[in-house]
């Protein structure tokens, strides 16, 4: 009899999953730490299912046994290589013929696995009510702050002892802002993102705030999802500062790269209209002669500070100055003690 089983969180670090997906479905999201080994390519899938769709179920099906059947040692062997000893849960997109095929297959050659209820449909749906729920059991403390206070280095050099966070940024693969892409890519998709997001949040200790940069609600070509972005708003907001020339200091260091002046003009472009003639032109020049710190101090006072920064409408639960970032995390910690 085929051994199923339900999809919890803590089956990620016990267990051994295998994606029997095609590539291409797989590439899109995945339960994380899953492994692709596909019953079928991409051109098979497409050509069964359409078979499917056209002449009927059992045609299909034949087509799939024909397509797969030469394969299935080799199968046996690759997952038995990858578990190493683990528990196997073997999955496709809905806990249908191609997850139940594989593990009776499993079986039978003499390796235990078992089928996940409802495959990665299930485990999809369970990422996407945690991010309408947002019940975190930890408070989370939103760090908001001007453009090159070092932000996200700071929330990254917290002790892990004390604070749990998430480097949005960092997930995103990209920094949040009309240059934020330089050097950059985001080349998965947006479910792959929130499942990236939710890993994060599942690995967090439940005894301490979590620490996030404050950010939009979309990160690049990411969207935060669910209600995360409402539920960032009503918890605690920090923020933060430091003088121009630390800022400036920091922008340098971050972007400094010659390989990024063709991206860094293309994203000027963007921003034209947000600009007057004149401070288009100083920017223009100053990437072209590739004068970073003109660059980094162009944008700081004629464009972030301007635009983004004059008309704060909210007031922060806490001021902190991030010149130090040893000092700001005992004052962060302080701030934290009279109110836990």
């Amino acid at each position: 009899m085929l051994e199923k089983i339900v999809f919890k969180p803590e089956l990620i670090d016990t267990h051994c999953f295998i994606d029997v997906r095609s590539p291409h479905e797989f590439d899109e999201d995945h339960i994380p730490g899953a492994y692709n080994v596909p019953l079928l390519t991409d051109e098979e899938r497409v050509e069964v299912g359409t078979i499917h769709k056209e002449i009927g179920l059992i045609e299909a099906r034949r087509k799939g046994l024909e397509l797969t059947c030469s394969r299935f040692y080799w199968m046996v062997e690759k997952i038995n290589s990858i578990a190493d000893g683990r528990q196997i849960i073997i999955y496709c997109w809905r806990g249908g013929l191609r997850s139940s095929s594989v593990t009776v297959l499993l079986n039978m050659s003499g390796t235990a696995a078992q089928q996940l209820v409802g495959g990665y449909k299930a485990f999809r749906k369970i990422v996407i009510d945690y991010f309408e729920l947002c019940s975190f059991s930890s408070p989370m403390i939103i760090m908001h702050g001007m453009t090159g206070t070092g932000k996200t280095v700071f929330i990254n050099s917290l002790s892990s002892d004390k604070w749990s966070t998430i480097d949005l940024e960092g997930l995103a693969n990209h920094r949040g802002s009309a240059f934020g892409a330089l050097g950059l890519s985001q080349y998965f998709t947006q479910k792959h993102f929130e499942t990236l997001l939710w890993d994060s949040f599942r690995k967090l200790k439940g005894d301490r705030p979590i620490v996030l940069e404050g950010e939009s609600q979309r990160i690049g070509k990411y969207y935060l999802p669910g209600s995360l972005y409402q539920k960032m708003g009503v918890s605690y907001r920090v923020w933060c500062y430091a003088t121009v020339e630390t800022r400036i200091k920091r922008l340098v260091a971050e972007y400094a790269f010659p390989e990024y002046q063709n991206d860094m003009l293309s994203s000027l472009e963007r921003i034209k209209k947000k600009l007057s003639g004149s401070r288009y032109n100083v920017l223009k020049n100053s990437i072209l002669s590739w004068n970073v710190e003109a660059i980094a101090r162009g944008l700081v006072e004629g464009y972030y500070d301007r635009i983004y920064y004059k008309n704060r409408t909210w007031k922060a639960d806490l001021e902190l100055e991030l010149e130090n970032f040893r000092d700001a995390e005992n004052l962060l910690e302080r701030f934290w003690n009279e109110r836990a």
